[in-house]
């Protein structure tokens, strides 16, 4: 009986050992005509193998590199894209680059940042300063969620100076309490509640009669 650690070692396990047997096979065929053709089938039959590889992009380029790393990188044929070199698959990726909103300031979240440039961007008006006022009012909330403690206006307002460079503020504002935004929104949930209310109210009547 032969066990498998007495077997050649496979190069990438999820690909099985048939598969890695027929690369070895290919490699010794003499010519490069045989090696093409056999390659070009094996390579058809990992597909096979591993259909969910066909959602990825450049499917078929990914094979033909998995199948040069199963012939340890030593296969002459006539491949229809480059073989990766050992060095350019050990490399690391390169480290992502985080959004420039870090430090004191990272629970604001990234989508702030975008609301901030588009108001400064955008043309005096009442416009500008009711997007202002939005952007203040989810600071407000996202700050309060993350550190799950009352902050006030000054300090909200401090961080959108500081966020767009000195140029957005809500001086002229008393408190995002007063603002538009506020009121706005506190009559629209005030009058959904007041409808629901009123439904409520109409069922208990009609269930009585």
């Amino acid at each position: 009986m032969e066990y498998n650690t007495n077997r050649s070692r496979l190069n990438m396990p999820e690909y099985g050992r048939i598969i890695q047997q027929l690369v070895e096979r290919c490699k010794e065929l003499p010519t490069k005509e045989e090696r093409n053709e056999m390659c070009h089938a094996i390579v058809d039959f990992m597909g096979q193998r591993n259909p969910q590889l066909r959602d990825e992009e450049n499917y078929k380029h990914k094979l033909w590199d998995h199948l040069y790393i199963l012939a340890n990188y030593d296969l002459d044929v006539d491949a229809p894209y480059p073989f990766p070199t050992p060095e350019e698959l050990a490399q690391k990726p390169q480290k992502m680059e985080y959004p420039k909103l870090q430090g004191d300031f990272k629970f604001y979240g990234k989508s702030i940042l975008q609301l901030i440039d588009l108001a400064i961007n955008q043309e005096d008006g009442e416009e500008k300063d009711a997007l202002i006022e939005v952007i203040a009012n989810n600071m407000k909330k996202s700050y309060n969620i993350y550190n799950k403690e009352h902050v006030t206006d000054e300090v909200i307002f401090r961080h959108l100076k500081e966020l767009s460079e000195d140029r957005l503020d809500l001086t002229n504002i008393e408190s995002l309490e007063k603002s538009k935004i506020y009121y706005t929104n506190h009559r629209n949930k005030n009058q959904k509640n007041g409808n629901k209310n009123k439904y409520r109210n109409q069922q208990f009547k009609n269930r009585r009669k």
